[in-house]
């Protein structure tokens, strides 16, 4: 975590510029968020939260949180989703109040472009995104979309994994 000495430097840096943190609901995205939250409020930055909608035109993905979503644009469920996966962070991280006025962000496409390209857009300071961790065959499979944006990320990028995984 950031030390009390280099809250006055951080806070100096990039002033009014945002902390983006990119999630897909998952674990280590909860991880990422609580990560930027309390980042965050310690530099006096907005937070934003970005998901990205996967679809690459040709062959789009779909999102399922329940059987009343069959019928359902992606883009709705999606936007439902991370209201959801935002409040259930907010209510397990109540001293976190950048949680509290983080602006929501939905857009669609390939999300390690979509990314990078709201980061410039933005005017982002960094970018906190969760990982996996994958490794070996299934690293080389699915890839990695955090090593992806921190390797073309105009700005620094912050990678945060879940505590544990149950699976």
């Amino acid at each position: 975590m950031v030390e009390a000495e280099d809250k006055a430097q951080l806070k100096s840096l990039n002033t009014g510029s945002p902390v983006l943190v990119a999630v897909d609901f998952s674990k280590d995205s909860k991880a990422a968020l609580a990560w930027a939250g309390e980042y965050a409020g310690q530099v006096g930055a907005k937070l934003m939260v970005l998901h990205v909608v996967h679809d690459p035109g040709e062959a789009p993905g779909s999102y399922k949180k329940s059987d009343q979503d069959l019928l359902r644009p992606m883009e709705d469920v999606a936007n439902k989703m991370l209201t959801d996966f935002l409040e259930e962070v907010k209510a397990e991280n109540p001293q976190l109040a950048a949680l509290s006025n983080a602006e929501r962000v939905l857009v669609t496409g390939i999300p390690e472009t979509r990314i990078l390209e709201f980061a410039r857009s933005s005017g982002a300071r960094g970018i906190v995104i969760g990982s996996r961790g994958r490794t070996g065959l299934p690293h080389l499979l699915l890839g990695s979309k955090s090593e992806r944006v921190a390797q073309l990320s105009p700005v620094p990028v912050t990678i945060v994994k879940a505590a544990n995984h149950d699976d």
